[in-house]
């Protein structure tokens, strides 16, 4: 079973070189010109770096469960893990007492995972500040007294067309990386429960030996 090891870093490496693939093609297609080149590109740069601390601090979360899992296998977790913790704990206790710690792990593992969440959720909220933002930059330029005025006009649809590029920017990519780390997510919470399962039955197989 060595082989299925680690499992749940591959899905996730699987999931990210696929979207990096898309991405890098996207991007030799020229489709992403209109980002680089767009007024205030700094929103969408601001956004993608968000997006690599969640993708960063999902990876380190699925890396460290899958060595925990892989250690659970192998009837040998640290006893400085979540699962080492948890049997100290459970060693020689009632069922009753092993139900609190049950949902006292569950909670742990839920809360540690939640910040990804969190970040994913803050990338759509960036994207619509963006939008706010290049709405307000849009209707900044339009001046109702002067747009009878043949001069003026161009300079208030160029106003216009660089707030639409930023809120029309800033969506888009908040919303891409969005789907990007919410996939991930995904993973990592599949993975979280995987973990779960398998450090209470190793408890409950130890309280019953």
């Amino acid at each position: 079973m060595s082989e299925y090891k680690y499992l749940l870093v591959v899905r996730f490496a699987l999931v990210n070189i696929v979207a990096s693939a898309l991405l890098v093609a996207a991007f030799l297609q020229g489709w992403l010109d209109g980002i680089f080149n767009a007024h205030l590109v700094e929103l969408s740069v601001l956004i993608f770096l968000v997006f690599l601390y969640g993708l960063g601090l999902c990876g380190f979360k699925v890396f460290r469960h899958s060595n925990e899992m892989n250690a659970i296998k192998a009837g040998t977790p640290d006893a400085n893990s979540r699962a080492g913790r948890y049997l100290a704990q459970v060693a020689g206790a009632e069922a009753e007492s092993r139900s609190i710690q049950m949902m006292a792990l569950r909670l742990k593992l839920t809360d540690g995972i939640v910040v990804v969440r969190q970040v994913a959720n803050s990338l759509v909220l960036l994207g619509l500040i963006g939008t706010v933002i290049g709405f307000i930059i849009a209707l900044s330029g339009v001046d109702p007294e002067t747009a009878t005025q043949v001069e003026s006009v161009a300079a208030m649809v160029s106003t216009l067309i660089n707030g639409m590029s930023v809120a029309m920017n800033t969506t888009l990519v908040g919303a891409v990386l969005y789907v990007w780390l919410s996939v991930n997510y995904g993973i990592l919470t599949t993975g979280t429960v995987d973990l779960l399962v398998q450090i209470i039955g190793l408890g409950e197989d130890r309280a019953r030996a």
